[in-house]
């Protein structure tokens, strides 16, 4: 299997390339097009800001790489979030695969902002690697809009939508490769489909 990782000059390339190591599959981290778009799967991963990560993508000739995807492909947090229209961070055009927008959390009562550490999922659908009760590890500031393509939320002082899923993508706002066994069946699903 190929299984290229997309090299958007920010996110967690390492971890993730690392937690595929475990399954024996070597990814290629790249940046060029013809071979994103020829990879049998393909992961957007993501730490850092919309804005930056979307110049980035522009700016590598990958948006529309991105977009054409038809195989299996995984958004991990930031990546998630870039699967939508719009991110109130940096006010971004993202890559409008799924309606809707990324909204600031707010704080409140023992909820800080970033929203780092352990959540529960509450699993609509079957065939994720994840089940409802199932805790996985956020870290994030901001969140993507409740939309039908959600098929795991999280609460998080509003439902969060933890995982999406529209097409081909899958996206997860949660990271899989830092969220234990959980985390572990989360990509071995992905890699099976």
């Amino acid at each position: 299997m190929k299984l290229a990782i997309a090299d958007v000059g920010c996110g967690n390339i390492g971890s993730v390339g690392i937690a595929l190591e475990r399954f024996g599959i070597t990814p290629i981290v790249t940046g060029d097009a013809e071979e994103i778009a020829s990879a049998d799967k393909v992961i957007l991963p993501g730490v850092g800001a919309a804005g930056y990560a979307m110049e980035q993508i522009e700016a590598r000739g990958l948006a529309a790489t991105l977009r054409n995807l038809r195989q299996p492909a995984l958004g991990i947090c930031l990546g998630m979030q870039l699967l939508f229209e719009r991110s109130d961070e940096e006010d971004t055009n993202c890559l409008g695969l799924i309606e809707g927008q990324v909204r600031r959390l707010e704080p409140a009562p023992d909820m800080p902002v970033p929203h780092m550490g352990w959540s529960r999922l509450s699993v609509s659908v079957e065939g994720l690697g994840v089940a409802s009760g199932d805790y996985v590890y956020f870290a994030h500031s901001y969140a993507c809009d409740p939309a039908p393509e959600t098929v795991a939320s999280a609460e998080y002082g509003r439902q969060i939508p933890a995982v999406v899923r529209s097409g081909n993508w899958l996206g997860a706002q949660f990271h899989p490769e830092r969220s234990g066994e959980a985390g572990a069946r989360f990509l071995q699903a992905f890699l099976a489909s």
